[in-house]
């Protein structure tokens, strides 16, 4: 009995094995109204082939210099994120700010910065190189330590065809910014294949295009996606839009005449007629176009037909609305078109895409300006502040009534609670200078006077200017006042 029990129990362990490999796929279908999975459907036969636009570099070179969206497409983005640019905070005097924006000025870091997210978009990867006079060995990692007041010479901008290539060794340390990408870069002569350098990659600034999942960066060469890729299609289909409707302006009038025995002249008539007839149509042609008249025979006929372009506008902004949302760009900033309909102002798309370059600040400049600020920072004042931080201004600046708003409301908000004494004059004013660079006003309060109202509340100053303030007064039978 046991010998029988452990047979059917080891008969029963295959099959349990084969049942847990089967693939089940859950869809729907309906083979008699040829629609769902695995029928004969149009959409069924839809497919969407890995392409790899990203390697195609002649093509994403002949997109760039030849189409103006594809090139807003390219610029739009980064011009926006380094408009702003950054703010230091730190504690470090006015003179040492005037030297850092000289540095920047000279070197010319954010043109390079720009290149390098230009190129990146374009073709999915570039690379700054950090250049440091008398670094002549830039295999080795980059030692602060050895830079010296006035050694930063700015940055040399690759994109990944300029001869930039990254090498098979990766990062391995997990606190390394860089870790599991390349840990050196070859910069290579095209023209003889000559090995210029071999850069260490804390001497390198990544700028790549859109993020790949891990495989299709392995494939991509530790690179990026071009944005190019993402929009090709839709950018096609604008430009043949475009196209046709700009040919349409050619048959928008036609004038056609009727002629007896078309057919027989062209198909049966010795070439002698022929060329008769082409003369004639191109001598009316010409009267035509002088003259506004056209000059038939009786019995012939002229019929004109007009064409009109109801709907064209309505298909051709559908595309740009497409394209736009490809590029994550608003109409009104890819294209340079007004906002359309009845009160549009365009205000809520641009307030979110500007919402999108502040993350796009933090995700991508932040990384890149940390890298650089200290090497700055050495070359500009030979030290780094322990305490030295960034900030991004915020991209929305509201108009002037915006502001005014806010100052008042803020004025009136501030007002109140000192006027119920829970905080003091000192405090009040310290407010209202908190507010100075936001709204413009209560810029002038002097510390001076923030000093004097320590202390003093709103009762106890209206004491002091009217000493019978407090002073409640009430009227007797007589009609005369009462103090109480």
């Amino acid at each position: 009995m046991s010998k029988r029990r452990n047979t059917r129990h080891t008969r029963a362990n295959p099959t349990k094995k084969r049942q847990a490999s089967i693939q089940t796929m859950d869809a729907f279908s309906n083979p008699a109204a040829r629609i769902g999975f695995g029928t004969m459907d149009l959409l069924q036969a839809t497919e969407y082939p890995l392409t790899r636009l990203t390697q195609n570099y002649q093509l994403l070179t002949s997109l760039y210099r030849d189409n103006w969206i594809v090139q807003n497409i390219v610029a739009t983005i980064p011009n926006d994120i380094v408009r702003k640019w950054y703010e230091i905070r730190a504690g470090i005097q006015p003179e040492q700010v005037d030297q850092m924006v000289k540095l920047e000025r000279r070197t010319q870091v954010r043109k390079k910065v720009l290149l390098g997210m230009y190129w990146g978009r374009l073709y999915g990867g570039a690379v700054g190189v950090i250049l440091i006079k008398g670094q002549n060995d830039m295999s080795e990692p980059l030692d602060f330590n050895t830079i010296m007041p006035g050694s930063f010479l700015g940055l040399q901008i690759l994109d990944r065809w300029s001869g930039v290539y990254p090498g098979s060794e990766l990062v391995v340390d997990p606190e390394d910014p860089d870790f599991e990408l390349p840990a050196f870069y070859i910069i290579r002569d095209e023209e003889t294949g000559y090995t210029a350098a071999r850069v260490h990659h804390s001497r390198i600034i990544r700028f790549v295009g859109r993020e790949l999942p891990w495989m299709e960066q392995v494939a991509e060469q530790y690179w990026g996606e071009s944005e190019i890729e993402a929009i090709y299609n839709e950018v096609m289909k604008r430009d043949n839009v475009s196209g046709n409707i700009a040919a349409l302006t050619f048959r928008a009038n036609i004038n056609y005449m009727e002629t007896e025995g078309l057919d027989q002249l062209l198909g049966t008539a010795n070439t002698e007629m022929q060329r008769r007839f082409y003369n004639l149509m191109a001598a009316q042609s010409v009267m035509e176009s002088n003259f506004g008249t056209r000059i038939i025979n009786k019995g012939d006929a002229i019929h004109n037909t007009q064409y009109t372009f109801t709907g064209l506008s309505d298909v051709y902004d559908r595309i740009m609305m497409d394209v736009a949302g490809a590029a994550r760009t608003p109409v009104t900033k890819l294209f340079g078109r007004s906002p359309a309909g009845l009160n549009a102002t365009g205000e809520a798309d641009m307030q979110n895409y500007y919402d999108y370059i502040d993350g796009l600040r933090e995700t991508e400049l932040r990384g890149i300006i940390e890298r650089l600020l200290p090497v700055m920072a050495l070359s500009a004042w030979g030290m780094v502040p322990d305490d030295m931080e960034i900030d991004f201004p915020t991209m929305w600046d509201p108009d002037a009534k915006e502001i005014a708003e806010i100052a008042e409301r803020k004025t009136n908000a501030i007002l109140a609670v000192y006027q119920n004494d829970l905080i003091d004059s000192a405090i009040a004013q310290q407010e209202l200078q908190a507010i100075a660079d936001e709204t413009g006003v209560w810029s002038k309060i002097s510390d001076e006077s923030i000093q004097a109202g320590k202390g003093k509340t709103y009762t106890s100053s209206r004491m002091m200017a009217d000493p019978m303030a407090g002073i409640e007064r009430s009227q007797n039978s007589d009609g005369e006042e009462d103090e109480e």
